[in-house]
C-alpha cells in the first residue's frame, strides 16, 4: 500500500479530532491508490501536491465571516449534543429533527429559544460542518429537520410568540444631521461622520467598511469612488460613485476628506499609503488600534445613533436599509438604487426595504371609489 500524510501535516489527537484526522487520512490515502492505479506511482506526489494547494486556495478565499458562522453553529451543535448525550458524528434524520427542536425551545447559551432564523442558519452550517469532518448526511434527512423547523416555527407564530430582533431600522436624513451634530471635534468625530454618511450613500453592510483600504477611496472632480468588495462572488466588486451634497454638514465627500486629512497630520504619513485600512479603530485615549472589523462598525453606529438620540437605535444594517427607502421616497428608479447598493436588480430584500415606505403611497386599495 502506498503511504501518505495528512494535508497539513497534522498531529493525530484525541477524542473528535482524532476521528476527523483518520477520516481525512483514509480519504486522501483512498484517493492515493485510485491516482497510483490510474497514472502510476511516479504521478502521486505531484497530484498530492496539487491537491494540498486546491484546499490551501479553498481556505484562502473563504471569507471571514462565513468561517465564523461555521464555527459557531457548530458550538451550538456541540452544546446540543452534550445536553442530549448524542454523538457529535452522526447526522441522522431523528438527531436533526432533535436538533431544531431544541434550539427553539432552549438552544441559546441563556437557556431560551432562538428565533426560527437563527435556527435554520446553525441547522445549515451542522450539516455542512458534519459532511466536512465525513459524515454522511442525506439530503432527505436534512430536508425532515428543516420541515420540523419551519412547523415549529408556525406554532410559535400562532401561539403569539414572535422572536428575533425584526428588521433593522433605516437610516434616514434627519438622523444623519442628528449624528454629525453629536460628533466631537475629534478624530474619532472625524471617523464616525465618514463611516456613517459615506455609508449611507453606498448602503454599506457594516462588513463594507471594515474591509476597505485607502486604495478603495479615490477623490473624483464629482465626489468619491469606492471600490466595494463583498467577498461573495467574482463579480461582487463594484465602483459606487458618491456625490458631493448639496448640504455641507452632511456632506460625505467632504466629511471622508476632513477624516483622512485628520489621521495622517495626528498619526503620520503611513496612513495615507493604499494598502492601510479605510477606517480605523481608536481607543479612549485617541490611538490608533489598527483597522475596524464587521462588529466594531455595527458597535459604533450603534453608539454614535443612541449618542445623537435617534430615536431608535441604528444596526449596522441601517444604513444599507435607508438608501433604499430614502431614495425610493425621493423618487429614485429602483434599478439605479440597486446598482449604488450592490443589490441584484429586481433583488427582494431591497424591494422589501422599499415597500415599507410605499405600503401607503402606492397601496393598491388607495383611491379606489
Amino acid at each position: 500500500m502506498i503511504e501518505t500524510t495528512v494535508p497539513d501535516g497534522s498531529v493525530p489527537r484525541s477524542g473528535h479530532a482524532a476521528v476527523l484526522l483518520d477520516a481525512k487520512v483514509a480519504e486522501r490515502q483512498a484517493l492515493v491508490e485510485r491516482w497510483a492505479e490510474r497514472h502510476g506511482v511516479d504521478a502521486v506526489r505531484r497530484l498530492a501536491e496539487a491537491e494540498d494547494l486546491a484546499d490551501a486556495i479553498a481556505a484562502e478565499i473563504t471569507p471571514n465571516n462565513t468561517t465564523d458562522t461555521y464555527g459557531k453553529s457548530w458550538r451550538v451543535w456541540q452544546r446540543f449534543c452534550a445536553a442530549a448525550e448524542l454523538p457529535e458524528l452522526e447526522g441522522s434524520r431523528g438527531s436533526l429533527v432533535a436538533f431544531v427542536a431544541w434550539m427553539l425551545r432552549e438552544g441559546q447559551q441563556n437557556g431560551t429559544g432562538y428565533a426560527p432564523n437563527s435556527a435554520s442558519t446553525h441547522l445549515a452550517a451542522a450539516v455542512v460542518g458534519l459532511r466536512d469532518r465525513g459524515v454522511a448526511v442525506s439530503g432527505d434527512d436534512q430536508a425532515a429537520a428543516r420541515a420540523g423547523l419551519e412547523g415549529l416555527a408556525v406554532k410559535l407564530l400562532k401561539a403569539g410568540e414572535r422572536r428575533g430582533r425584526g428588521q433593522a431600522v433605516g437610516a434616514d436624513v434627519e438622523g444623519l444631521r442628528a449624528i454629525t451634530r453629536a460628533c466631537p471635534d475629534t478624530l474619532t468625530g472625524d471617523r464616525d461622520k465618514a463611516l456613517v454618511l459615506t455609508g449611507f450613500r453606498y448602503a454599506s453592510r457594516s462588513q463594507d467598511p471594515a474591509g476597505l483600504l485607502t486604495g478603495d477611496v479615490a477623490l473624483h472632480p464629482r465626489g468619491l469612488l469606492v471600490d466595494i468588495l463583498t467577498g461573495k462572488t467574482k463579480h461582487s466588486v463594484r465602483t459606487a460613485k458618491i456625490p458631493y451634497d448639496d448640504e455641507p454638514e452632511i456632506c460625505p465627500v467632504r466629511a471622508w476628506t476632513a477624516y483622512r486629512t485628520r489621521l495622517v497630520t495626528e498619526h503620520g504619513e503611513r496612513w495615507a499609503a493604499p494598502a492601510t485600512p479605510a477606517f480605523v479603530g481608536i481607543d479612549r485615549w485617541g490611538h490608533v488600534t489598527g483597522g475596524m472589523v464587521p462588529d466594531s462598525v455595527t458597535r459604533t453606529v450603534k453608539r454614535i445613533s443612541t449618542r445623537a438620540g435617534v430615536p431608535v437605535a441604528w444596526t449596522g444594517h441601517s444604513l444599507r436599509i435607508g438608501l433604499a427607502s430614502v431614495a425610493r421616497r425621493a423618487g429614485r428608479d429602483s434599478i439605479a438604487i440597486a446598482d449604488q447598493g450592490g443589490w441584484a436588480r429586481h433583488s427582494r430584500s431591497m424591494l422589501g426595504y422599499m415597500q415599507r415606505d410605499d405600503g401607503w403611497d402606492d397601496n393598491a386599495s388607495a383611491g379606489l371609489a
